[in-house]
């Protein structure tokens, strides 16, 4: 278990900017192996955010279906290529970015205008061709989030016009891994694991995976401490439960008691074992038809149901 490691074996940049990287952990116990795995690959896919555009407004655009003079693509065609922007981002906090264009021209990414802590990882992508000299408006609403959000609505403020997109903010787009067994030569039985992953490029597969190395270490620090918050709280309920005599509360008629003696007691008042224990033995024999056999009856059930012995 101390001798686990690990080490990146591949880390390479693909098309369009994406990051590939290849990660070996050595020296597991049998089954560790795919529980590490497990959890990475769901952390990894669902637990990582990442910023992408979440809505824009076009000028002279009332709705997705509209066209645009001199651009050759329709509205649904620029929402579309709109979405395989990458963006790098330092703050998480909701920004907004603009693009102004007059044709004739071939637009791509690295002509919006951006706020300072954003960053295009893929410039060169393809928004849109205008044809002639018209101008092509839009203003951008960027969004940090985690996994995937479908748009709710097509507006999200009529008197805005923003148009709402379908937003991806998974940086990470797939997660593979696969176990080998290692044999010493004692036949002794340890795993190693693979792990591929791929990312938009956003992040690097090497940040991906400290990510989400301690996203899971703070969940499980989490629990530890809620755990031990618990255990303090039921402590504390355990002492104040003493400390009251939880057994004060209970009726009498679950002593059992003969009927000469339970009818005794009743029409003394006496409905708990804690209106009883106000009670001396003297006290007791003072009660009406309440004679000796009937008091060491109550005496007896005390002491042999709940340990309780009256001097």
């Amino acid at each position: 278990m101390n001798n686990i490691s690990i080490k990146c074996l591949k880390s390479e940049q693909i098309q369009s900017n994406a990051c590939y990287g290849q990660f070996l952990i050595n020296s597991l116990q049998p089954g560790q192996g795919i529980t590490i795995g497990n959890q990475l690959r769901r952390v990894l896919l669902g637990d990582l955010g990442g910023i992408a555009i979440s809505a824009v407004r076009i000028a002279g655009v009332t709705h997705e279906f509209s066209t645009i003079p001199g651009v050759r693509e329709d509205i649904l065609e620029i929402l579309l290529n709109l979405k395989g922007i990458v963006l790098k981002n330092k703050t998480q906090d909701i920004e907004f970015g603009r693009l102004k264009v007059q044709g004739p021209s071939v637009i791509t990414a690295d002509l919006i205008q951006l706020p300072s802590n954003l960053e295009i990882v893929n410039p060169n992508h393809y928004i849109a061709t205008i044809s002639t000299s018209n101008i092509l408006e839009i203003e951008f609403k960027f969004e940090y989030g985690t996994g995937y959000r479908l748009a709710a609505q097509t507006f999200l403020d009529e008197a805005d016009n923003y148009l709402q997109l379908d937003t991806i903010f998974m940086p990470v787009q797939k997660v593979d891994f696969k176990i080998e067994n290692v044999y010493d030569t004692a036949n002794n039985i340890t795993e190693r694991l693979f792990i591929d992953i791929w990312t938009n490029g956003s992040i690097s597969p090497n940040e991906a995976l400290e990510s989400a190395a301690q996203t899971i270490i703070d969940l499980f620090t989490l629990l530890i401490n809620n755990k031990n918050t618990n255990e303090n709280n039921q402590l504390e309920t355990k002492t104040e439960s003493i400390s009251i005599e939880p057994y004060t509360n209970i009726a009498i008629e679950e002593l059992q008691l003969s009927v000469r003696a339970y009818n005794c007691l009743k029409k003394a008042q006496i409905n708990t074992v804690g209106d009883l224990l106000q009670y001396s033995p003297e006290k007791l024999h003072e009660l009406k038809n309440f004679g000796r056999k009937s008091a060491d009856e109550v005496f007896s059930t005390l002491k042999n149901k709940l340990g309780i012995i009256l001097k």
